[in-house]
């Protein structure tokens, strides 16, 4: 990704490289990738923001009678896919999708972001962030994915033991032909668990390059003959797939969280980024951890964060401050996972984190016990909140919360909840196998 390219830039590549399809992508509201596969010839026009498509189809985005849409190609996001041939390429361009009248859709999660990235540079902000995102790799049966990991390995295991490595490494060439820098790739705790970490970005490039991320994954191990899975949750009893959000504000070309002279080496702004975040975590959690499986990772025992608190060294809260300081000074909140859209979960996070500097809203003091070892009375007096229980709790803090609905906007808002009410009321009245095994005899 490339914010220098234009347009006329990539029409000239497009041309060199003979590329003969681009996949014109966009994400719905709840960050699923969407595209619609166009020739050379409509480039031209798709990239003057003159192509139509019907947003009627497509979820939450408008009804019937109101289903003309246009997509607008970023030129930044201009990459050719690696695992193609190259004679005959295919690109693609990520979309802004934009209402006939020539006004930003609100129903555009990428939109959604952009606006609040303008809030902040209107306050001299600019948000850097850097994921960590984590997958499984699963057998499939030749048609359907299974729950059968490929290999027993763990935590930083090499192979013979972890045998995703082969298709792992192909997934890190492919990203880097995409331009992505990929920093680290590892085996994760639990059997079958994969980590593949890149280079922080500034937020929009990286909510990019997390839909691409995901997209790629998958790619490759279909190739491999694997299924690759962003699912919280898959397995119970092993850890489940978190993305812990690494995040920074620049002011000026200098961080803003970092300043030598406080005692943690964090600014104000740090702080009241960090006591934001705390004072809307409940609400937050409804984006970061947006489907039912999401709260069976957040749950004690299994390394995912569950209590609202803070800590420069302690794994255990909800937010760690990593070691590095001066231009590395960053903060990471670790309950997000990868099922969530990551604009709209960039977007709330930075909505938070300005709320928190706008209001001067002091985190508690930092945490240095192992909040797990605690016991109920001691995080009470400690006040010690804990994240919701689930994802109908989640959606009444979302709905309580001012500052987060203004984030997403009253469109998303509306279609997010309204489909995310129904998918737990679909959980609600399933009977679980759990319920079988326990009740069927004894009662």
């Amino acid at each position: 990704m490339n914010e220098q390219l234009t347009k006329e830039d990539v029409l000239q590549m497009v041309e060199e490289m003979n590329v003969r399809f681009i996949r014109l992508q966009f994400t719905d509201i709840f960050g699923v990738l969407k595209n619609v596969a166009i020739t050379p010839a409509e480039l031209e026009k798709a990239l003057d923001g003159e192509l139509m498509f019907d947003g009627s189809s497509i979820h939450g985005f408008v009804r019937i009678e109101e289903s003309d849409m246009y997509l607008r190609p970023d030129p930044s996001t201009f990459a050719i896919f690696p695992w193609r041939p190259m004679d005959g390429a295919v690109a693609r361009l990520i979309c802004d999708v934009y209402n006939p009248d020539g006004t930003p859709f609100a129903g555009c999660p990428r939109g959604v972001l952009k606006r609040v990235l303008a809030e902040a540079e209107a306050m001299g902000y600019t948000m850097y962030a850097g994921p960590e995102a984590e997958f499984f790799l699963f057998h499939t049966d030749g048609q359907k994915p299974t729950l059968v990991t490929h290999d027993q390995a763990g935590y930083f295991d090499l192979s013979p033991v972890d045998l995703g490595e082969d298709a792992r490494r192909d997934m890190v060439l492919s990203l880097e032909a995409m331009g992505f820098e990929v920093e680290a790739s590892h085996h994760e705790v639990a059997p079958g668990q994969h980590e593949i970490d890149f280079k922080y970005d500034n937020a929009l490039a990286t909510a990019d390059k997390i839909a691409t991320f995901k997209f790629v994954v998958r790619t490759i191990a279909q190739r491999h003959g694997l299924h690759a899975t962003f699912m919280p949750k898959p397995v119970a009893g092993i850890n489940g797939s978190g993305m812990h959000t690494h995040q920074s504000l620049f002011k000026e070309g200098q961080n803003a969280f970092y300043d030598p002279d406080d005692p943690l080496q964090l600014s104000k702004v740090a702080y009241y980024y960090i006591g934001g975040l705390m004072h809307h975590a409940r609400a937050l959690a409804a984006i970061t951890n947006p489907t039912v499986n999401s709260y069976k990772r957040l749950v004690p025992g299994f390394e995912a964060p569950v209590y609202i608190a803070w800590s420069p060294r302690n794994r255990s809260p909800l937010i760690r401050v990593p070691a590095k300081r001066g231009a590395s000074t960053r903060i990471e909140l670790r309950n997000p996972d990868p099922s969530c859209n990551p604009y709209l979960a960039l977007a709330v996070m930075l909505k938070a984190g300005l709320d928190g500097i706008k209001k001067q809203i002091q985190p508690p003091a930092p945490t240095e016990r192992n909040i797990y070892e605690m016991t109920p009375a001691e995080r009470r007096d400690l006040g010690i909140g804990s994240l919701p229980g689930d994802l109908k709790d989640a959606l009444a803090e979302l709905s309580r919360d001012e500052v987060i609905r203004e984030a997403l906007g009253d469109h998303i808002y509306q279609h997010f909840v309204e489909a995310k009410e129904k998918e737990w009321e679909q959980y609600r009245i399933q009977v679980h196998q759990w319920e079988i095994d326990h009740y069927l005899t004894l009662f």
